[in-house]
């Protein structure tokens, strides 16, 4: 479970590396008549990642909703929720270097040579997914995902909020659907 958060919470300490972007909808979904919106606050108590960092995809969502035509409301018309996940690449590679030179005669075959190896490369990198939801507030029903998919590294704080911006930015990038088709 600590590990989980580790790498969960590495979503947050991401590089300046690119942003893979996906989504998915329900294409029977008006999206024109989403105006208002409130967070669905037992969603996001469950994501397993630092409060700081909850924060500040709040204060991203909160900022960049706007963009999008919600407003806030305690009668909202859609609940957004978040949630993260970690997924930790593995590659192993060798390199082979060596010499030699055989010899070959009429009869038969000998040969030698002469060689090494270097032992296993291993590159362990964590990738980070931040999931968007918008939930329709009266059926309860998904009606809208939106995934950002990066490298992760270390960063100060400042560092973290504006990758946690780009990543919110980008993701709400494909809402609503009809607007990018």
């Amino acid at each position: 479970m600590k590990r989980f958060i580790l790498f969960a919470t590495a979503l947050i300490l991401t590089s300046c590396a690119s942003i893979r972007i996906s989504s998915d909808y329900d294409t029977n979904v008006d999206f024109s008549t989403y105006t208002t919106y409130a967070f669905f606050k037992p969603g996001i108590d469950k994501v397993e990642i630092s409060d700081l960092d909850k924060r500040r995809v709040l204060r991203a969502l909160e900022s960049t909703l706007p963009t999008k035509g919600f407003s806030a409301s305690e009668t909202p018309d859609v609940l957004i929720s978040f949630h993260t996940k970690a997924e930790k690449n593995v590659r192993v590679s060798e390199s082979y270097l060596g010499w030699g030179s055989p010899f070959y005669g009429p009869y038969g075959g000998w040969g030698w040579g002469w060689g090494f190896n270097r032992p296993y490369n291993v590159n362990t990198t964590t990738t980070g997914l931040l999931y968007i939801d918008i939930i329709d507030a009266t059926s309860k029903k998904l009606v809208w995902q939106g995934k950002g998919t990066g490298s992760l590294s270390k960063g100060t704080p400042q560092e973290r909020e504006e990758r946690i911006r780009v990543f919110v930015t980008e993701i709400l990038a494909a809402y609503p659907p009809n607007a990018n088709e």
